[in-house]
């Protein structure tokens, strides 16, 4: 660990005053305007070491033995009071430690377009086989009258006077250490080094233009609420004939109201008689992949749930479907007529139930054991 202490030749003792005293004894003799451009890494260990024990909560994290620099990859700590800081509160400037226009150049008026976001609903049948989408969003498009340029047709832009072209102007400035050069954006050209003096009026200057688009997006099966589907170089055209930036197309479901779905499965309900799940039958079941047969076996209690395999929702990338899972309502009677009755209590005599006694199941068995097993994930 660097011994910043030794670096600021101070004790490890030494008080607030005394190492910000050093810290502008050394940074003045090392500055690279005073000292010469072979001075700028020992002046930059000089500002790291001020960094850190000029913070009192750095110090602190330093005299523990954790060097705050190292474990936050050198940038400012909580305080916000970093590396760079100490360069724009003692020296000014905008174009990094040492300022000057050669390090920064003219600012360029080509950017690139910003991302654009609109939302789509899908059902839960499109959600589940994938669907083609017509989705209407207002974009920027390059100016078709200057071609992105930002100036009127036959004119071009002109080198700033002001700057001659450098986009940045450079002055002395006196500070505690003595006279140092900075620089700042030049104001006659915003930075950009030249003058448009007669923009193109179909854009105003910006060199695009909107317009509402039609785009046709494929939507995947195995989408949800919250997916995004990107599309590259579909969004905003960039000012000054710059790129244009991405589309993000972000799905809605609807909610089925018969069908639910848990990630990629589907869950439904069927209602069973009471005499088909105790005699046991067959029956057909409405799905996405048209009607499917169930076997609701003879004895069947409320709750089981009946698989079918590869009827869920279709899974990204992966080309597989999820499954459906059929879970078995049984019906009991509640209107007998008085024949039915007398059916009902003749049953219940051959099988001795005429006064049945509540009976408690085993741990691991009934019909809440069976609807947790049904919702457990797979």
């Amino acid at each position: 660990m660097k011994d910043y202490y030794a670096t600021l030749g101070v004790s490890r003792d030494a008080s607030e005053a005394e190492i910000k005293k050093a810290y502008r004894k050394l940074a003045r003799e090392h500055h690279p305007d005073v000292a010469g451009p072979d001075a700028g890494d020992h002046f930059k260990n000089v500002a790291a070491a001020y960094e850190v024990l000029g913070n009192a909560d750095k110090r602190a994290q330093y005299d523990r033995g954790v060097d705050p620099r190292s474990a936050s990859g050198g940038q400012s700590g909580p305080q916000g009071y970093g590396f760079e800081d100490i360069f724009e509160q003692f020296f000014g400037g905008s174009g990094g430690p040492f300022g000057g226009a050669q390090q920064r150049g003219p600012a360029s008026r080509t950017q690139r377009g910003g991302d654009t976001l609109v939302q789509t609903t899908v059902t839960l049948e499109e959600a589940v086989f994938g669907v083609t989408r017509e989705v209407q969003v207002d974009l920027a498009d390059r100016c078709e009258t200057c071609q992105g340029s930002c100036c009127a047709p036959g004119t071009s832009p002109e080198t700033c006077r002001q700057c001659n072209g450098a986009g940045m102007i450079q002055r002395t400035a006196r500070s505690l250490l003595g006279p140092v050069m900075t620089t700042s954006p030049c104001p006659g050209c915003g930075g950009y080094g030249t003058i448009i003096r007669q923009p193109c009026a179909d854009c105003s200057g910006q060199g695009r233009t909107h317009s509402r688009h039609t785009i046709s997006v494929d939507i995947p099966a195995g989408v949800e609420t919250g997916t995004r589907i990107r599309l590259p170089n579909r969004g905003d055209a960039g000012t000054g004939g710059g790129s244009k930036g991405d589309l993000y197309i972000e799905i809605r479901e609807k909610q089925h109201p018969t069908f639910e779905r848990r990630g990629d499965d589907l869950h439904c309900t069927v209602e069973v008689p009471m005499t088909a799940a105790a005699l046991g039958a067959t029956m057909g079941v409405d799905t996405f992949d048209g009607e499917q047969q169930i076997d609701v076996r003879p004895g069947t209690h409320a709750g089981s749930t009946v698989r079918l395999r590869g009827l869920g929702v279709g899974r990204l990338q992966r080309g597989s479907r999820g499954d459906l899972f059929v879970h078995l309502d049984i019906q009991t009677p509640e209107d007998l007529d008085d024949e039915q009755r007398d059916l009902m209590r003749r049953l219940a005599e051959l099988r001795g139930e005429e006064m049945p006694e509540a009976t408690l199941a085993p741990i691991g068995g009934g019909v809440f054991s069976r609807l947790r097993d049904a919702f457990k994930p797979r």
